[in-house]
């Protein structure tokens, strides 16, 4: 039975150490990140820097929490995520949100390179077969893995999880392209893009939101390049009037999801990637949307372990407790108190991605819940 360290948002008490940087402080002295990385080691600290108006991602106070912790014992750590959009953009958007080497006092770096084909082909398994796992990523030795626990449009829910798999893996590999990288997941879950132009309102939302420029509007309509489409959702997420639908494969998604997890985590030793999931701002939307929501669910605490996939059940039996906010998409959609928040918001049957982790020897859902005083 695998341990997951776990301390509450609430504050009992009106002093540092009851803080949620204290907290996480204290959490990180529990785990003894000495018994996982060495001094000089070089350590990576995954995370998600967000997008221009997505504000609601791991606070940069906490990956500084998290810097200090490994620096104490003379660890080297970085702060790094893959490319979502172009690279020097992408850099700029974590310092809009306040990630940058003051902030966290450590390099904040692009684990596949500006252009995001800085990456290997690593084995994935049945369904993906091979995926471009981010050279750093790849190359370093430790890592310490820093998930902002949400909803996803595809995904349902999106943890750790998640944020190996999408946000590990490349965005498009040098010569194969997104059918390589992470594209590779939302292709063999997502058909084509169907548009149905009688409700379409041309507010070109879909146009605004897509990362690859993959739509256009003429004389004719829209015009949709399928070749460099990733099948991300995002165009069909935003269209209030429905005029965009992605057929999607649910099963299949969620699965390669754990696929390309497992890959990534085999490039390294046992016992060298540990996780931190932080229960807070919990949103309706991944954080690479370009806005943030009213969170749908209160703030609920930080919990950090060895085992992924008891991290990530232990996360799922918290969210299914909580009851949803007021004022927030969760009252819009009227979803009562014992309700499944996140399946009520997409319909999304997200715990595949936990069995399929299990089945691949990721980790036991069976945990100990250790709760600080």
């Amino acid at each position: 039975m695998s341990k997951v360290y776990f301390a509450s948002a609430r504050v009992s008490k009106w002093q540092y150490s009851d803080s949620m940087p204290g907290k996480l402080e204290r959490l990180l002295n529990a785990i003894n990140l000495g018994q996982f990385f060495e001094s000089k080691e070089w350590v990576a600290v995954k995370t998600h820097f967000g997008s221009e108006g997505a504000h609601r991602i791991v606070r940069p106070v906490f990956l500084r929490k998290v810097v200090d912790a490994l620096k104490a014992f003379g660890a080297k750590p970085f702060v790094t995520d893959t490319v979502r959009i172009k690279g020097l953009d992408y850099l700029e958007v974590a310092n809009y949100n306040g990630i940058n080497h003051l902030s966290v006092a450590a390099p904040v770096i692009l684990a596949d390179g500006l252009y995001g084909h800085d990456n290997l082909m690593v084995p994935a398994g049945e369904i993906l077969g091979e995926i471009a796992v981010a050279t750093v990523i790849h190359d370093v030795p430790a890592m310490v893995v820093c998930s902002h626990i949400k909803g996803h449009i595809q995904a349902g829910y999106a943890g750790a999880i998640k944020n190996l798999a999408m946000g590990a893996v490349s965005g498009a590999h040098r010569h194969c392209g997104w059918k390589c990288g992470r594209g590779a997941m939302h292709a063999i879950g997502e058909g084509m893009l169907e548009w149905d132009a009688e409700k379409c309102t041309y507010c070109h939302q879909c146009k605004e939101i897509c990362p690859l420029d993959c739509i256009e509007f003429g004389p004719d309509g829209l015009i949709f390049n399928s070749d460099k489409c990733w099948r991300c959702g995002r165009c069909a997420r935003v269209c209030q009037q429905d005029a965009l639908v992605l057929p999607s494969n649910d099963d299949k998604f969620m699965k390669s999801l754990s696929e390309a997890a497992k890959a990534v985590l085999s490039t390294f030793k046992p016992r060298k990637v540990i996780y931190v999931n932080f229960l807070t701002e919990i949103q309706p939307e991944c954080d690479c949307m370009p806005a943030a929501e009213v969170p749908v669910i209160q703030d609920l605490g930080i919990m950090v372990s060895e085992d992924i996939v008891s991290i990530e059940q232990a996360s799922i039996d918290m969210l299914l407790k909580a009851a949803p906010l007021p004022a927030s998409l969760a009252s819009d959609m009227e979803i009562k108190d014992g309700e499944d928040v996140l399946t009520s918001l997409h319909n999304k049957p997200y715990m595949i991605q936990i069995n399929e982790a299990v089945r691949l020897g990721l980790g036991s859902r069976k945990y100990e819940i250790i709760k600080l005083d």
